[in-house]
């Protein structure tokens, strides 16, 4: 239960927010508060600290206006503090980020009478490496060699040489801290590349810039934050690493996932494995040039001479495997001859991801090859590592080593990452579990063509589950659009969240009854596409002139075609998703606004969420057609197929389930204040005529339906 000193703690706290940032309180949010206080509070721990309560999770829906921020602020940091643990607020995009950062983190802190420290946390590549900057103030290249498999084969002219500088003037005199974000101009990535390094190329407190490095400062900072804001990227990044190495370790931690509808997403792109054929030979090939030069650098030290002396072997095992790889993968494609003319990609994938037996065996040799690989420079990397302390006496002078062991590690690196390609397309998938996504694409690269290897499992619920959910002291999941159909199961099944998880959907403090949802006689089937496009085309047509609305299109072949067939006059109304950049398009749509005049925006999936455009800039949101995920990718595709083969409903279970909370999220643009007001016309007859369409209707807020142009209350 919560202590009764904690409660009255997080209560006066909420009061003067309250009154310091002038609010109201809200239902909703107070409710929020409560059920987060009661979630984290009542999490039993041994005398360690350690967890052993399994209820440490809450997931919480809460619409736009709830007020969210403040409350799970409110009600997460006293309870941190008072187990001794620290709070980790991680969002998934930069937006929310930065207000969280320079909006309502410093609001809070002047206001709820509550004294807390907070840092931002970033991964190492977004900071500047000192000794790298230092190497290029001098002049020298940092290591010709390494460049080249940097892509930066060039010296990067005066405009890298002129960056290098302002930058090493503005980290010397404290104006810069190093982080490429708060760079003022954007940094190209060739010249970013050749000025940071990864966690197996950093040589932590080995290095002569130790002191002054720019991410461990950081890191200094964040050991005394009682508040550490993070991304999902990064905290699943730190999970992949064991939990711990960029972040506290997550059993000292109780973590915020804002926006966590996205989070089974992000965790699977960090488990999707892929190589590309050619570029693998060509950093094998450019390895092999480089023989030399490392022979004449590391060779003086006898087991560095003796591993130096095994690479060629490797590389001649490895090379010819890949080159039939590379035919084989093209020939299992139906693309013996490589991509027909005017062709520029094509992807294959296995069904149910099973890979022929012939690609299963190549794939087993060129395991074992890159296991081989990896393990012999792994241990070069470990004698270069140790070569940088002082203490140790390998026979290799440290200036070899800090100059030969970033090349040498980012090569361990592509080594692994090859390995674990490979291993993924041997492995047989266990008996009645789902099975990993395997495919094939085909691309043309820099001119060549080129091949890549994917592989990703389906699913990442048991990766969660065990990785964040099993270790984490405490967890808050959170956002507008947790729940699919009304129902939180979707999520639990990608995300890994397990029943007994405490589960509330927070009431909005929105009266939806200002807003009309629309299925109006020009709505038709998608199925006739002309039609379609046809009644679309038709339906901008009759728009007011002083409208302010947002068209969302589901492809970007029928946004191009509605824009080229509209009149000269009404197209100048149109502000079309990639013809400008998204910052720059919403601050003409408001200019024209402001003016008086009408504005149209076109967009796509993108634009359904995270645009906010409250009052008279958004009161019309078209959605042309409802938001299916398009049948094109390989994970979603192995999953249905799955569950089709074990007789489920794939399209029930998954297309529906995500139709619902994309489309809850179209709906979501146009009501952003207690004043908003508007419509929603949505251009899609299935809505009426499928038997999914009843519940995806419901699942809706209770919007004003107008169907026909017959007007159904509430």
């Amino acid at each position: 239960m919560l202590d009764e000193a904690l409660k009255g703690e997080i209560q006066t706290a909420y009061r003067h927010a309250l009154e310091g940032l002038g609010l109201t309180p809200r239902y909703g949010q107070r409710l929020m508060i409560a059920e987060i206080a009661r979630t984290l509070g009542g999490i039993e721990a041994d005398e360690t600290g350690k967890r052993v309560s399994d209820e440490h999770v809450c997931v919480l829906e809460a619409g736009t206006g709830t007020g969210k921020t403040l409350a799970y602020l409110l009600a997460a940091l006293p309870v941190a503090k008072a187990r001794g643990k620290r709070l980790v607020l991680s969002t998934a995009t930069v937006a929310l980020q930065e207000q969280v950062l320079h909006q309502d983190l410093p609001a809070l802190k002047a206001h709820s009478g509550i004294d807390f420290r907070y840092a931002l946390a970033k991964g190492r590549g977004r900071y500047v490496c000192v000794a790298r900057l230092d190497q290029a103030l001098d002049g020298g290249e940092e290591n010709p060699t390494l460049s080249m498999f940097e892509q930066a084969l060039d010296s990067g002219g005066d405009d890298f040489q002129a960056l290098v500088k302002a930058m090493g003037d503005a980290y010397g005199n404290g104006r810069w801290e190093g982080d490429r974000d708060s760079w003022p101009e954007a940094i190209k990535d060739e010249h970013w590349r050749r000025l940071t390094v990864d966690h197996r190329q950093c040589t932590n407190r080995r290095c002569g810039h130790f002191g002054a490095c720019a991410f461990f400062r950081a890191r200094r900072d964040m050991e005394q934050a009682d508040i550490i804001v993070a991304n999902h990227d990064l905290v699943l990044a730190d999970l992949s690493l064991g939990g711990g190495v960029v972040l506290p370790d997550p059993g000292d931690c109780i973590h915020v996932f804002d926006e966590g509808h996205h989070l089974p997403d992000k965790a699977l792109n960090h488990f999707t494995y892929r190589f590309s054929v050619n570029a693998g030979l060509r950093w094998l090939r450019n390895l092999r040039k480089s023989l030399t030069e490392l022979n004449t650098a590391l060779g003086g030290q006898a087991t560095l001479a003796r591993l130096l002396a095994s690479l060629p072997q490797a590389m001649d095992a490895a090379e010819p495997r890949l080159g039939e790889a590379f035919a084989l993968g093209h020939q299992l494609a139906g693309r013996p001859q490589g991509l027909g003319d005017g062709e520029e990609f094509h992807q294959h994938r296995f069904e149910m991801g099973r890979a022929p037996e012939a690609l299963r065996d190549h794939a087993a040799a060129l395991v074992t090859l890159f296991a081989e690989l990896s393990r012999t420079l792994e241990s070069m990397a470990d004698i270069l590592r140790e070569s940088l302390d002082p203490d140790k006496h390998t026979g290799l002078p440290r200036e070899a080593a800090e100059a030969w062991l970033p090349l040498v590690a980012l090569l361990h690196g592509r080594a692994l990452e090859a390995h674990a390609l490979w291993q993924a397309f041997t492995e047989v998938d266990p008996e009645g579990e789902p099975p990993r996504a395997r495919w094939l694409t085909l691309e043309h690269f820099g001119g060549e063509p080129e091949l890549t290897f994917s592989a990703s499992p389906v699913s990442a619920a048991h990766t969660l589950a065990k990785s964040l959910w099993g270790t984490t002291f405490g967890a808050v999941v959170t956002s507008a659009t947790l729940t699919a159909l009304g129902r939180f199961e979707r999520l639990q099944e990608r995300a890994g969240l397990a029943n007994r998880y405490r589960y509330q959907r927070l009431p909005s403090p929105f009266d939806y009854s200002k807003a009309v949802l629309s299925v109006p006689r020009e709505a038709v089937d998608p199925a006739d596409r002309e039609g379609h496009e046809r009644a679309i085309v038709d339906f901008v047509n009759g728009l007011e002139r002083q409208e302010a609305v947002l068209m969302l299109f589901s492809s970007r072949a029928q946004l191009r075609a509605v824009e080229k067939a509209l009149p000269k006059d009404l197209a100048g109304r149109v502000l079309a998703q990639d013809r400008l950049p998204k910052r720059e398009l919403i601050n003409r749509h408001r200019k024209r606004v402001d003016a008086g005049e009408g504005s149209i925006i076109f967009g796509l999936a993108s634009f359904a969420e995270g645009i906010d455009l409250p009052g008279n800039y958004l009161t019309h949101v078209v959605i042309t057609r409802l938001p299916f995920a398009v049948p094109d990718d390989p994970v979603g595709a192995t999953l249905a197929e799955w569950i089709e083969s074990r007789g489920g409903n794939s399209f029930m279970r998954i297309s529906v389930p995500d139709a619902s909370i994309k489309l809850v999220q179209a709906c979501g643009r146009l009501i952003r204040k207690e004043s908003d007001y508007g419509r929603i016309t949505l251009l899609d007859r299935r809505v009426l005529t499928r038997r999914y369409g009843r519940a995806l209707l419901d699942s809706l807020p209770p919007f004003v339906r107008e169907i026909d142009g017959v007007r159904q209350e509430p």
